[in-house]
Order: C-alpha cells, then sequence, then structure tokens
C-alpha cells in the first residue's frame, strides 16, 4: 500500500485576462501551496479497474471522479492493466477554492509512477495532468508557482521570502461553489489587464519580503460575479479584515476566504476574533505557510 498526502492551495492573484477560443478564460495566477492535506492510499488489487472509498458523502466515488480519471489516464499511458483500490480521507474542503480535488489527481499519477518505479516520464505526467484540469499540474511538485495559458502552463517560483512563517486563516461558509458556473459570470470588465510589469513587481514583493507590496499585489477577477450571488463572502472577507488579517481574498472561484497575518501566531487570534464576530457555523482553519 501506498500513502500519500495531498496540500491544499490559495491564489494570491488570480487575474482573467479575456476568453479563449477554444471557451476556457486566459488567466494569470500564483498559486501557493497550503499545509492542509487530504491523504490517499492506494493499493494494486486482483480485481480490475479502479475502485474508490470515501467516507465523505459529498465526493462521488464513480468513474468520474478526478481520482478515478487520473487512474485509467495512468493505467492507459503505463499500458498496465492492474486493479487499483484507492481510499480517500478527505479534509480539503469540496468545492472550496483549495484545490482539494486538483491536488487528489495529481497525487494519484505521482504515487502511481512510484509504485512503477517511474515508469512514465515527467512531461508525461505533465501532460496526464493538464488533461485533468487546469489546476492539476501545479500539484505536481511542491512550492508557488506562477500558472498562464487556462492554468495549466505552471512556472515554478522560489519560496516568497515575505511568506516565510505567515499566518494563514481559511473560512469556509459550508456551501461550494462551482468553478465553471464562476467563470460563465465574468464580463470583460472583469479582465483586469495589467500592465507588462505588474506581475513581475508583484512577484518581486513576494519574492524580497516586501510584505505590504505583496498585500497590494492580491487580487481576483471572480470575486465579483461570486460576491454577487453569494454576498455573505464579502462579508466574510470584510471580518476577517476587521479581526485583524492584514489582507483577506477569495481564492480560486471559491468558496473558501483567506486572511494572511505577518506574524504565525497572530493567526489563531484571528480566527477566535473572526468567529466571535461572526459565530461559528462556518469551518475554519488558522495555518502556517512555510
Amino acid at each position: 500500500m501506498h500513502s500519500i498526502r495531498t496540500p491544499g492551495k490559495i491564489n494570491l492573484t488570480l487575474r482573467v485576462l479575456g476568453r479563449r477560443d477554444d471557451g476556457f478564460h486566459e488567466l494569470e495566477t500564483v498559486l501557493y501551496p497550503v499545509p492542509l492535506f487530504d491523504e490517499l492510499e492506494i493499493e494494486l488489487t486482483r480485481r480490475p479497474g479502479v475502485e474508490l472509498q470515501c467516507r465523505c458523502p459529498q465526493i462521488p466515488t464513480g468513474d468520474d471522479n478526478l481520482i478515478c480519471r487520473a487512474a485509467r489516464l495512468f493505467r492507459q499511458a503505463a499500458g498496465t492493466e492492474d486493479g487499483l483500490a484507492v481510499r480517500l480521507e478527505k479534509r480539503i474542503p469540496v468545492q472550496a477554492g483549495l484545490g482539494g480535488g486538483s491536488s487528489d489527481a495529481a497525487a494519484t499519477l505521482t504515487a502511481l509512477n512510484r509504485i512503477y518505479d517511474g515508469v512514465l516520464s515527467r512531461t508525461v505526467l505533465e501532460d496526464l495532468a493538464s488533461q485533468l484540469g487546469s489546476d492539476v499540474p501545479f500539484f505536481l511538485a511542491d512550492g508557488p508557482a506562477l500558472a498562464t495559458g487556462r492554468g495549466e502552463k505552471v512556472a515554478r517560483l522560489t519560496p516568497f521570502a515575505s511568506f516565510r512563517g505567515v499566518g494563514l486563516v481559511l473560512v469556509h461558509p459550508g456551501f461550494g461553489v462551482s468553478a465553471a458556473w464562476a467563470y460563465s459570470r465574468i464580463q470583460p470588465s472583469d479582465w483586469k489587464v495589467p500592465a507588462p510589469a505588474a506581475t513581475t513587481e508583484i512577484l518581486a514583493a513576494f519574492r524580497s519580503g516586501d510584505w505590504s507590496g505583496s498585500l497590494n499585489g492580491l487580487h481576483n477577477s471572480l470575486e465579483r460575479p461570486v460576491f454577487e450571488k453569494y454576498p455573505v463572502l464579502a462579508v466574510i472577507r470584510s471580518e476577517l479584515l476587521a479581526a485583524g488579517a492584514q489582507g483577506a481574498l477569495m481564492s480560486g472561484s471559491g468558496s473558501t476566504v483567506f486572511g494572511l497575518v505577518r506574524e504565525h501566531r497572530q493567526a489563531e487570534e484571528v480566527r477566535q476574533r473572526f468567529l466571535a464576530s461572526y459565530g461559528e457555523s462556518c469551518w475554519s482553519r488558522s495555518l502556517v505557510l512555510d
């Protein structure tokens, strides 16, 4: 049996630059891994096919699950017909903008390649990941990254000096947001195309330890349409700032909102102040970024 932990992510920037000819949107997003993990256990079996077990009722375990799709793609590429039993311990909220499903799919590819002694090259794994979803290639390696295209073109970044030891507060309201719906509601007015140097400047602030400059770079083009339908998310963001977060943003297409504080010891204090003001009806965590 092979066990692997699968991290989540937040989007420090997510700029929608326009609609592509293939129907997707052109993106520019800075992704940062967060120490919140699902856990996968994978073993080979004599039974045909891929069998997925998960105790979370929100997770479908049929052929459409990303884990099952990843396993099928890997088996086809590797030329194996071995049966697989996969058990998923789900800790990352579903449809939360934290990349849990994408991370699980990437971990499935990575784990199977280890089981089969690296039968597939890195290039092939990246191609399979891009077929599964825009965020999946990001999770094939550790550390922050700049993703462009529809999100599948991943450029690895060195860890940001300004984010070492930073406190992170995650708040999930108890419902999910469909990424497909969120992107369908984007309008040309939301295509905040930055000046050519904008991303360079943001990344320079992240890397150099310029904390205020890093916070100035926080941006998510999807907040406008998502907040219109789910105004409670805007309330959560405001409450996090009132509780002491120095920056706050919706991650991905939602529905998780995160707050950042410079000192990790402050994260739990902010979370507790947020809960005292907002109430304890939502899921929340305080974490420390690497």
